[in-house]
């Protein structure tokens, strides 16, 4: 219940938001690379944060669900919806057969599987001239519509990308409070413990890996779109890394701190560009002090604190 109100208080909030401030830049525009890397943060943060399976091919993902609706709407011709259900079933056939394999390996190795995708992915976006576009990537993506109404403005962007975002949130809040959450729990405390309770581990894995790259999937098509081009240079090997940072910062395992995670990295290069040649410096500086004193993260070290702060107030009150 708690979960869902603060889910309703945070989507009122994104909702309100372009209604109050119709011009702003930050709203309209940094806004919607906020809800890309949200929705990119929360699936990876199922994978990570309660599966407790480490992935550092993320975007790979991501840049499939883009390149599928890219290729299929501009050199054949597809509808820009059906090319984007084309790229999420691809995504999830090609995630499943990858998963069972690479979900066997643990930590470091399991670590290395999956950067090894994201690099040979990000290899085949950029050598595969006649297909992607090479390292110029791709242009002039038709624009998505919805029911007659051409998504051709960032305010009208800022409401489909915002309700894809709120919905991968309110899936994530449903899957921590479902069984297959609790299983996932299990799986991440103890695989061995889970599987004498009689859950099958292998399945557990896999099936979130897919939901996980699915869900990456759809948001590299919507990105396509709303980019109107898509190159190798936005789904490198590094992006993949930020998204782990995002996931780690804000908390693992807490959706609401996959949000802040997300947020957090995404708004503070934009406030950090006043410093010019010191942008980079002060931005690892402070993602290095919230990991030093926060190491459990930041929305759910400021959540653990403020329940402290609640449960002692109300004893020294019965008291």
């Amino acid at each position: 219940m708690k979960r869902l109100s603060g889910f309703v208080l945070f989507g009122a909030i994104c909702l309100i938001l372009p209604i109050v401030f119709p011009d702003n830049y930050y709203v309209t525009v940094v806004g919607l690379t906020i809800f890309i890397n949200i929705i990119l943060a929360v699936s990876l943060n199922l994978l990570m944060g309660f599966a407790g399976q480490i992935s550092l091919g993320h975007a790979a993902f991501f840049g499939l669900g883009a390149y599928s609706s890219a290729i299929l709407t501009i050199r054949y011709g597809i509808n820009p919806w059906l090319a984007m259900l084309a790229g999420s079933v691809f995504v999830c056939i090609l995630s499943y057969i990858l998963s069972r394999p690479i979900l066997k390996l643990k930590g470091h190795y399991l670590a290395m599987a999956t950067l090894g995708l994201g690099i040979i992915v990000h290899i085949f976006f950029v050598q595969a001239d006649e297909l992607t576009g090479g390292p110029d990537g791709i242009s002039g993506l038709p624009p998505l519509s919805i029911l007659g109404i051409v998504i051709d403005s960032d305010i009208k962007w800022y409401l489909v990308l915002c309700t894809y975002m709120l919905l991968s949130v309110l899936f994530s809040l449903n899957i921590a409070d479902s069984r297959a959450g609790r299983a996932l729990s299990a799986v991440h405390g103890s695989e061995i413990a889970a599987q004498m309770m009689g859950i099958d581990t292998a399945k557990v894995k896999s099936h979130i890996f897919v939901f996980s790259a699915l869900m990456a999937s759809i948001a590299g098509s919507l990105f396509a779109h709303q980019q109107d081009f898509v190159s190798p240079e936005s789904f490198s090997f590094f992006f993949s890394i930020e998204l782990v940072t995002m996931v780690v910062l804000g908390g693992l395992g807490s959706t609401f701190g996959a949000v802040i995670g997300a947020f957090i990295l995404s708004i503070l290069p934009e406030v950090l560009i006043v410093f010019e040649d010191f942008e980079v410096l002060i931005f690892g500086a402070i993602l290095m002090i919230i990991m030093i004193f926060l190491p459990e993260g930041l929305f759910v070290a400021l959540k653990n604190k403020v329940l402290a702060l609640l449960s002692a107030r109300a004893k020294r009150e019965s008291a």
